[in-house]
C-alpha cells in the first residue's frame, strides 16, 4: 500500500496507512461528544417546546444570503393529493392532482414556512374544486404566510366519456387540465384554465399532391398527417366547465383522435381527416374563431403544435385575443411539453 493517504479521526492526515498514530488528546477533542444516534420514537415535544425550536425561514434579515430583495414567487411544485371536482352534469369525480403553491416575498424576510401551503390544501381536501374554491385556499395561505400576492395551479387528466364515429362504441378520452388562480395585493383574483386537446390534421398541400399523382401517373399515395395538440389558455370571471371547452375545440378542429375504432370508425376518421384538412395556420385561426364568439372568455391565447409525420420537426402556431395579456413568446420547453404522451 505504498504512499496510500488514510484520514483518521478528527480528519488528521498522518500520513500513509505504516505511520499511522492516535492523534493526541487536546482541549477540543477532550470536549467532544459522541451524538446519540438511535431514533427517539417515543419523544412527542410539547407547544412549548417547538416555540424553543430553531426557525430559520423566518429569522432576521442579517441571515438572508446573496442580495436582500423581493421574491416574486418562492413556493411548492408537484406536491399531489386527491381532489375531488365539480362536472358540468352536476356530478363530482375524483382525480390525483398536482399541485404548484407559490407566494411572494418581501425583500426583508429570510423565508417561507412551506408546509402551510401543503397544510391549507389539507383543510379543504374533502370539498369539491372549482376554480372558486382556489380563491378560498390562495386567501388562507396568503394569510398565513403574511404575502402580498399568492397563486396555485391544480393540474389533472380529466375524463370525458367519447362516442365512437360509427360502430356505436365509446370510452374515455383524458384532457390534460390545469386550473390556475392568482390573487394579488389587492384581493383580485385573475382566474385561468389551460386545456390540452390532442386531434389529427391532415396536410391540404400533402393531398392535393397525392391526389394528383394518382389521377396523372395512377400512383397509390397516402398523404401526410400526424397526431397534434393544441393548448388554449383561457381568462374567466364567470364559470366556463371543462366541457365547454371540449366542445369547441371539437367544434373548430373535427378531427379529435379516437379512443375506441372499429373498421367502420377507422374509414370515417379518413373521412373526416379528407373533409376538415387544415394546416397548423388554420387550426389556430379555427380555435380563435371559437373562443372570441364567446362572452364568457375575456382572454384567450391558443398554441398549436403539428407534429409531422413528414418533417423531423413540428410545425406550430401561436394567436392572442385582441389586446391579450397573454405572453405570445412560448420557451423552447413549453412547446415540447406539448408533445402527446400515454
Amino acid at each position: 500500500m505504498e504512499n496510500k493517504k488514510k484520514f483518521v479521526k478528527k480528519y488528521e492526515w498522518v500520513g500513509d496507512v505504516s505511520s499511522y498514530k492516535e492523534p493526541e488528546a487536546n482541549e477540543h477533542s477532550s470536549k467532544y461528544n459522541e451524538p446519540d444516534r438511535e431514533y427517539d420514537s417515543e419523544y412527542r415535544p410539547t407547544k412549548e417546546d417547538i416555540e424553543t425550536f430553531p426557525d430559520l425561514q423566518n429569522g432576521p434579515s442579517s441571515l438572508i444570503q446573496g442580495s436582500p430583495v423581493e421574491i416574486q414567487q418562492v413556493g411548492i411544485h408537484n406536491f399531489r393529493l386527491p381532489l375531488r371536482y365539480k362536472k358540468k352534469n352536476g356530478d363530482s369525480i375524483e382525480l390525483e392532482t398536482k399541485v404548484t403553491g407559490t407566494v411572494s416575498l418581501e425583500a426583508h424576510k429570510k423565508g417561507i414556512n412551506m408546509s402551510r401551503i401543503m397544510r391549507s390544501f389539507y383543510e379543504f381536501k374533502d370539498d369539491v374544486f372549482s376554480i372558486d374554491k382556489l380563491g378560498t385556499v390562495l386567501a388562507s395561505y396568503k394569510d398565513k404566510l403574511k404575502s402580498f400576492d399568492a397563486k396555485v395551479a391544480l393540474k389533472f387528466s380529466y375524463p370525458i366519456i367519447q362516442p365512437s364515429l360509427r360502430s356505436g362504441l365509446e370510452g374515455y378520452q383524458y384532457y390534460d387540465v390545469t386550473l390556475e388562480g392568482n390573487l394579488d395585493k389587492s384581493g383580485e383574483l385573475k382566474k385561468i384554465i389551460h386545456f390540452d386537446f390532442v386531434y389529427s390534421s391532415a396536410c391540404p398541400c400533402s393531398y392535393e399532391l397525392a391526389e394528383f399523382a394518382r389521377k396523372y401517373r395512377n400512383k397509390a399515395t397516402v398523404s401526410h398527417s400526424q397526431r397534434s395538440v393544441t393548448r388554449i389558455s383561457i381568462e374567466f370571471d364567470e364559470l366556463v366547465w371543462i366541457e365547454d371547452l371540449k366542445e369547441m375545440c371539437d367544434k373548430a378542429l373535427h378531427t379529435e383522435t379516437q379512443v375506441i375504432v372499429k373498421r367502420e370508425d377507422e374509414m370515417a376518421f379518413a373521412e373526416l381527416n379528407g373533409s376538415y384538412l387544415k394546416f397548423v395556420e388554420d387550426a389556430a385561426r379555427l380555435l380563435y374563431e371559437q373562443l372570441a364568439e364567446n362572452k364568457k372568455v375575456k382572454d384567450f391565447r391558443i398554441i398549436c403544435s403539428h407534429q409531422e409525420s413528414l418533417h423531423s420537426h413540428d410545425a406550430v402556431s401561436v394567436i392572442l385575443a385582441p389586446n391579450s395579456k397573454f405572453c405570445a413568446d412560448v420557451p423552447h420547453e413549453l412547446w415540447s411539453s406539448l408533445i402527446h404522451i400515454s
